[in-house]
């Protein structure tokens, strides 16, 4: 028996890194899942695994999520588990931003995790029980990075906890973790300079850098029902970074 037995979970960006991580990870525990993504080469690749289903979803596109989260309400009834992964990053700082960087992150990582709680909230109060987990970072808790991807994760921070208080009645959890620096493909270009990995590595207590399964495992603690009286929490997943 696993522990997510009969679920039904979306995750976006659920076709790379720390998505397909999490993907891999709910199946191997029962669940049942559909891995969203703008990429249909690696949502081929994902979707060869029997309980990953791959589906094509843009989360800046409010009619992308809506006929999304229409088809899996009718394919499979119900919606358990949304984890609002998907996401860009940049290290553009605030002298060479542009008005089109700024909507750009903000519709990607602000509004993608907005409209998916959006299209499915109501899903969940209907059935009276759900859980959602959304992806930040740690720059939204510490003071790093003057750029439009620390807001955009700040945003997500922000909203994360009102979804919290407003829908924790109706049974559901609002949860955000906050990833620190990640090997993952979207990150890899830190690998190019060993000074630069050196040096945040060394910044970090645990004296590593953050694998995929290491925040893949604890959103899988915050979907589950060792957290059914978790909600509104902050998870920091960052090898103590944050904690100096």
């Amino acid at each position: 028996m696993g522990k997510f037995d009969n679920k039904i979970v979306l995750i976006t960006g659920g076709a790379s890194g720390m998505g397909k991580s999490m993907s891999e990870l709910f199946v191997e525990e029962g669940a049942y899942v559909i891995a969203a993504d703008i990429n249909k080469e690696l949502l081929d690749v994902v979707s060869q695994h029997d309980s990953i289903e791959g589906k094509m979803l843009n989360v800046m596109s409010e009619e992308d999520w809506k006929k999304t989260v229409d088809e899996i309400i009718a394919d499979h009834g119900r919606i358990d588990i949304l984890i609002n992964n998907a996401g860009i990053a940049t290290e553009k700082e605030m002298d060479e931003t542009t008005i089109e960087d700024w909507d750009l992150m903000m519709r990607i990582n602000g509004f993608g995790p907005f409209a998916g709680m959006k299209h499915v909230l109501p899903n969940m109060v209907e059935q009276k029980s759900g859980a959602v987990v959304n992806i930040s970072s740690y720059t939204a808790m510490v003071g790093l990075g003057v750029n439009t991807y620390t807001a955009s994760k700040g945003a997500v921070r922000s909203i994360s906890r009102a979804a919290s208080t407003a829908y924790g009645r109706f049974g559901i959890r609002v949860n955000t973790v906050f990833p620190g620096v990640i090997e993952t493909p979207m990150t890899a270009n830190l690998s190019e300079s060993s000074e630069v990995l050196q040096r945040l590595i060394m910044a970090t207590p645990l004296q590593r850098l953050g694998q995929a399964d290491d925040v893949a495992r604890a959103v899988l603690f915050l979907a589950s029902d060792d957290a059914a009286y978790i909600t509104g929490a902050e998870l920091v997943i960052d090898g103590g970074f944050s904690a100096q």
